[in-house]
């Protein structure tokens, strides 16, 4: 995310303004548990995340569920009753802020049960004995929490392709943020295009200069 912050004419920041929270905090866990080789791959997505942004708190929970819909399939058992919860508190809640507009994170996250049917039974029969009010809106801490706990689950998932699996993720995450906004906040669209920053032709070769690099921290999204 430092160098989304570059291009789009921001401070240097892994936080920067011209990406959606939510998204920022996806990319980062996404980096941080792909492995050496397959992070300086993410460099051909860095440009776009910039401009996505919304202060609508749907996106945060519908990202939460997209993460949670790509772990529950591969990840641990005992992750998986965790995440179970927390994606079916944080699906209901969405309905009661307003639904997920455009996208149909409902189905994504069926199959992802469908893969993990015991995982769904056990989370149900927890949530039934524990929780005595389902929350009317659901917070940022919680939708980031279950990204992070998606994202080190793939990471760690006994399976032959994480990397694979994380960069999936986050490009569906991508494609959620640009159809959710331009449906939700039309003004946000096109993507963010900043007064001040490098050219095309700067920006294009120094996305290959950090495809290029063995040095783990050049390689941050």
């Amino acid at each position: 995310m430092e160098f989304a912050s570059f291009l789009a004419g921001e401070r240097w920041s892994d936080h920067p303004a011209c990406t959606h929270a939510g998204l920022a905090h996806l990319a980062r866990m996404v980096n941080d548990c792909s492995s050496d080789r397959a992070r300086s791959k993410l460099a051909t997505l860095i440009p776009t995340v910039i401009g996505l942004t919304t202060d609508d708190k749907r996106l945060d929970v519908i990202l939460a569920l997209r993460a949670a819909s790509a772990a529950l399939p591969v990840v641990a058992e005992e992750r998986q009753h965790s995440l179970a919860v927390g994606a079916l508190v944080a699906s209901a809640g969405l309905d009661l802020m307003g639904g997920a507009g455009p996208i149909d994170i409902r189905g994504s996250l069926n199959a992802a049960f469908a893969a993990a049917p015991e995982a769904e039974r056990w989370a149900r029969a927890f949530i039934a004995a524990n929780l005595r009010r389902q929350p009317t809106e659901i917070s940022v801490r919680h939708s980031h929490s279950i990204i992070a706990s998606s994202i080190d689950g793939i990471g760690r998932a006994c399976i032959s392709n994480p990397d694979d699996q994380l960069r999936m993720l986050l490009t569906a995450a991508i494609d959620d943020s640009v159809e959710f906004i331009a449906a939700t906040d039309p003004a946000e669209i096109p993507v963010y295009a900043p007064s001040a920053g490098p050219t095309a032709a700067e920006a294009a070769a120094m996305a290959a200069s950090l495809k290029q690099s063995p040095i783990r921290s050049y390689a941050k999204l």
